[in-house]
């Protein structure tokens, strides 16, 4: 069985500081072909989600197929989804 794509998004920013690695709202990653350009504190934040969506989990009140997650830089707080893409789309 194929790994399903998986795509993160930054959706918003709650921190009083730009974010040190100049993501910006709207910023999305193929995690397949482009995790290496996302912030590396927030890839390890990320990474559990996307091995238990990517595996079939859920994850308790998110929709499925999805995760929310902030990066942990207090000064920054970017928030990312993290979503399964349906490739017929």
């Amino acid at each position: 069985m194929a790994k399903p794509k998986i795509k993160i998004s930054l959706i918003e920013q709650k921190g009083h500081m730009g974010c040190h690695r100049g993501h910006k709202i709207g910023d999305t990653f193929d995690f397949d072909t482009e995790r290496g350009r996302l912030c590396p504190m927030a890839m390890h934040v990320a990474f559990p989600y996307i091995d238990i969506l990517r595996y079939g989990g859920k994850l308790p009140d998110q929709p499925d197929g999805t995760a929310i997650f902030c990066c942990p830089d207090v000064d920054v707080i970017n928030v990312f989804k993290i979503e399964i893409v349906d490739e017929a789309e």
